[in-house]
């Protein structure tokens, strides 16, 4: 991981116009997340939108990774490699992204539901996205990166669910991944002190059940120990004085939601 680089705030405004692109990439493809899709479809689309909006998809042969998004179900923490597997009624997936826009970075995530799931997966994946906001209100400046980590483990912990401790945030912007890692669970006033001008991606990765993962042999995918559900929300956010400044949103995707209901 690359050294910790401060952004200016014309640079941030870049960033933010990359992560714009990669939130409404999630939302064009949550269009088409429903039973009978292949997620290779999925990757397929996304790639092309994000080529007609004149960006290039980031993660596309980062460190050799095949595709342009990663497509995680069910037990699927992150990395998944999309496929010929088709959506079923009651899977989740986890669709991350990321795009490189007039030389800078964007990354978000979502997960979604397909079609009706159960009420324990719903919760967790409502407790996830809650847990980013809550991680998101301590990107301030003046506070450390063990205050963000402990937000979130502290009240998706208090929901019985297990924090994913092997995988992390990171900082943004230049590169995909800078410094500083962002852990989804830590000790309050512990780690580095947050600064204007640092931007990172904060992603808790919750699972309904056992903290542990395990690695798969194509050298990318995660999935949970125990084979139960996980969700993964992620956001690139500004450290500033008094709030963060959110770059990416998931606005568009809650429209799409809304209006596909």
């Amino acid at each position: 991981m690359s050294k910790l680089i401060l952004k200016t705030a014309e640079e941030v405004e870049l960033i933010r116009e990359s992560s714009l692109l990669v939130s409404r990439t999630l939302a064009e493809v949550g269009r088409l997340v429903k039973p009978g899709v292949k997620t290779i479809d999925l990757n397929k689309y996304a790639e092309t939108f994000i080529r007609d909006n004149k960006g290039i998809p980031a993660f596309l042969n980062y460190s050799g990774f095949p595709y342009s998004l990663c497509i995680s179900t069910n037990d699927r923490v992150v990395h998944g490699f999309p496929g010929d597997d088709e959506l079923k009624e009651g899977d989740i997936i986890s669709i991350d992204c990321g795009t490189i826009l007039n030389k800078f970075y964007g990354d978000s995530a979502f997960t979604f539901a397909v079609g009706e799931i159960a009420s324990e997966i719903q919760q967790l994946l409502d407790v996830t996205r809650e847990s980013l906001l809550r991680g998101i209100e301590k990107a301030v400046v003046g506070s450390r990166i063990g205050d963000i980590g402990f937000a979130i483990q502290d009240y998706t912990e208090s929901h019985g669910y297990g924090v994913v401790k092997e995988l992390v945030g990171h900082g943004v912007g230049f590169k995909l991944h800078e410094k500083p890692e962002v852990p989804n669970y830590g000790k309050r006033g512990t780690g580095m002190k947050l600064e204007e001008g640092m931007v990172i991606a904060i992603e808790p990765m919750i699972n309904l059940g056992r903290a542990g993962v395990k690695f798969w042999k194509d050298g990318w995918t995660v999935s949970t120990v125990d084979g139960k559900p996980s969700a993964h929300f992620e956001h690139t956010v500004a450290i500033r004085k008094g709030k963060a400044d959110i770059l990416s949103t998931f606005d568009y995707v809650d429209e799409v939601l809304k209006t596909s209901i």
